[in-house]
């Protein structure tokens, strides 16, 4: 695991006080989304289709770490859209390291170099850079030459100079296990924390619906990557049932809660990666009028595919604290790559014999 064990001991006594508080729901992460616009335009990518006045809206300083405030969670994924274009996220980082928050600052880390100088080294801060595989496979899925190679760069200075570095790999139709195990070996040479690695969620909104791996399919390739990577010491920032979940021997339902979103809208029903289903206005609304049980994959054809941690993290979590020696053993061993998988949910909807049809895509003009 690709996680310091400081960082790994205050989760631990979070997840334990909200145990022995008897709390049913509580947050792990807080997705905290100051503003939509980016300065890429992803394939994959359902946060940029928005006209220019809802893109050039942002959370201020104060809106941002009301959030953190309000929701108590012990790490925030800063995302967007992207972050760095947000000129006063430095005063909301800082803050959220005040709280002694761990924060991870999401970003495809096109303006990092000439940002960098903005934030100060911490154990409690973490540069999430967006790197969804080798060259050719990453400056494909951005849609966009040479963002590899610049990503790299600004990886390896913010590492010189002292920050923690993970990396986020989304995963896409097409992905062969040899070539994401040859991603996981460059990124050991890179030098970073830990990788975050998962199947990309089916935006509705995404301009290209085809690249978007089916669960079967996910949990199969998977099961090559992690085959292939015996003993090879990959730093994968993920407990470790949510990668035995990844390699389809667990079954678990999704906990939306567990990541609750905040964006320019308000807080966002039920995740980060639903964006048609409403806002409430404030934490407390968001948990108490979430009819949470129309969610999830069984049960909501919008869910049927999804194995984002955005939403199993937590419930693999979740599995740890009632099962200790089964997570210690994943652990140790590592994922499961043969025999029977977990059976997969079976449907209570009806399905649509007809696809979903995704909205033109909209140009989005680099900001600088």
């Amino acid at each position: 695991m690709g996680v310091p064990l400081r960082q790994q001991i205050s989760v631990a006594k979070y997840l334990i006080k909200q145990k022995l508080k008897g709390v049913e729901r509580y947050p792990l992460v807080l997705m905290l989304e100051p503003l939509f616009r980016c300065n890429l335009a992803c394939a994959g990518c359902g946060k940029i289709d928005y006209p220019d006045e809802i893109l050039n809206r942002r959370l201020s300083v104060e809106e941002c770490l009301g959030a953190v405030d309000e929701c108590g969670a012990p790490i925030v994924s800063i995302a967007g859209g992207e972050p760095l274009l947000h000129k006063e996220l430095p005063q909301v980082v800082e803050g959220i390291i005040q709280r002694k928050k761990y924060v991870y600052l999401c970003t495809n880390a096109l303006l990092l170099k000439k940002r960098i100088d903005d934030y100060k080294p911490s154990p409690y801060l973490t540069f999430s850079i967006h790197l969804d595989g080798n060259r050719e496979r990453h400056d494909a899925s951005v849609c966009q030459k040479g963002v590899f190679d610049r990503a790299v760069e600004a990886a390896e200075m913010a590492i010189a100079k002292g920050f923690r570095v993970t990396l986020n790999c989304t995963l896409f139709q097409g992905e062969s296990a040899e070539e994401v195990a040859e991603f996981l070996e460059h990124t050991k040479k890179l030098g970073v924390e830990g990788v975050t690695i998962a199947p990309g969620f089916s935006y509705e909104h995404a301009p290209q619906k085809n690249i978007f791996i089916k669960m079967r399919e996910s949990k199969e390739l998977f099961r090559k990557i992690f085959r292939l990577g015996r003993g090879r010491g990959w730093k994968l920032n993920h407990s470790s049932l949510y990668l035995d979940f990844l390699a389809g021997n667990q079954s678990y339902n999704c906990t939306p809660w567990g990541n609750p979103t905040r964006n320019i809208f308000g807080w966002q029903k039920p995740c980060y990666l639903l964006v048609d289903e409403g806002y409430a206005p404030s934490y407390q609304a968001l948990m108490e009028e979430t009819p949470w049980h129309k969610y999830g994959n069984s049960k909501n054809p919008k869910c049927a595919n999804c194995m984002a941690h955005c939403g199993y993290e937590a419930s693999a979590v979740e599995d740890a604290m009632q099962n200790p020696l089964k997570a210690a053993w994943v652990a140790l061993l590592g994922p499961r790559t043969w025999g029977e998988m977990a059976p997969e949910p079976v449907p209570e909807y009806e399905v649509d014999p007809k696809p979903i049809r995704a909205r033109p895509a909209i140009r989005i003009q680099a900001v600088d």
